[in-house]
């Protein structure tokens, strides 16, 4: 008997000091990664929407650091609908347009990136056009009477030394394709056209050349560092307070979408056509150069957009919501 109790007592021992070091070496139970934050993103057709296709793409192979929903859209107004109900969560914008919802929503919502200069160009039949100054005389097509491609023509004449209503005749046509047709036939013989508008003329009419970038002559023309910043994204400060790090890595990853839509000018166009935002791939690819695509936020986008909004409120406040923006329109802190 005690043979057998002293085998039990060995046995007890060796597994008392066996079992945890066993448990101890056991691999440890796999856990989840970290769930992504689900972050609604609203789009626009058009130079505006551009930047963000790498990112759509991203979000499609399950590569992207958040959870990205993306709506894409042809109405700035149905977009702004959704940015001040609180459908989406970001957007790409106007900037004007931008500074009108932070008036709408009292507040709720920040500036935190300019995506998009200008991409208005003056278009001409002819090659007798090489300054601002050089329209005097002339009846320019223009679209968007009343809003900001107006707004800008009339300050860049009168940065130039002409009067709008007399050195210049303007005639507005409603919409971008109506214009375009025209200047396609020679019916109008300078125009003023965004792209991709610009690129679907000179395509289709090779003796209509670009004789005027606004973004260069608004740069010549000031003096105060601003610039023709006319796209952004907005992002509300619901979304921001609740989700710091989700918006930090979208600026991120948005400033990597950016710069890859203007290297990767073939895998851009494809995309552009693939997700909406320019309907072929070949007037993408050809219009890309003249977008304006950029990534600036923080004191650099306030300080650009500042001259601008000035600009665009001295012409119709309407434009920017009534009031200037104050300094809390604009996310600074990047």
């Amino acid at each position: 008997m005690r043979t057998n109790w002293g085998k039990g007592a060995l046995i007890s021992t060796v597994l008392a000091v066996l079992l945890p070091l066993a448990v101890g070496c056991a691999p440890a139970p796999a856990t989840s990664p970290p769930a992504k934050t689900a972050v609604r993103v609203a789009a626009l057709k058009g130079p505006t929407g551009v930047g963000m296709v790498h990112l759509m793409q991203a979000q499609q192979g399950g590569a992207a650091a958040n959870d990205y929903s993306f709506t894409v859209s042809e109405s700035p107004e149905d977009v702004a609908a959704k940015v001040a109900s609180g459908d989406v969560d970001l957007a790409a914008v106007p900037t004007n347009l931008a500074a009108a919802l932070y008036a709408k929503t009292s507040g709720g919502v920040q500036m935190v990136a300019v995506n998009t200069l200008g991409v208005m160009y003056v278009l001409e039949n002819g090659d007798t056009i090489h300054s601002m100054a050089d329209l005097k005389g002339r009846t320019v097509y223009a679209t968007g009477q009343g809003s900001n491609p107006e707004y800008v023509l009339r300050f860049l004449l009168q940065a130039n030394g002409l009067d709008p209503d007399r050195d210049v005749t303007i005639v507005f046509k409603a919409q971008h394709d109506e214009l375009a047709t025209l200047a396609v036939k020679g019916d109008a013989a300078v125009a003023l056209l965004p792209e991709p508008f610009v690129t679907t003329v000179t395509v289709k009419n090779p003796k209509v050349r670009v004789a005027l970038d606004l973004t260069a002559e608004w740069a010549k023309a000031v003096t105060d560092g601003s610039q023709l910043m006319m796209g952004g994204v907005v992002a509300r400060k619901d979304f921001v307070a609740k989700h710091p790090e989700a918006l930090a890595s979208f600026l991120t990853e948005y400033r990597a979408s950016i710069e890859a839509a203007g290297t990767g000018v073939d895998a851009t166009a494809a995309l552009c056509e693939q997700f909406g935002i320019i309907p072929s791939a070949a007037v993408a690819k050809q219009a890309l150069p003249r977008l304006g695509l950029t990534f600036l936020a923080g004191e650099e986008m306030k300080a650009g957009l500042q001259g601008y909004f000035e600009v665009l409120y001295d012409a119709n406040p309407k434009s920017v919501g009534g009031a200037l923006p104050d300094p809390g329109f604009y996310d600074t802190a990047k």
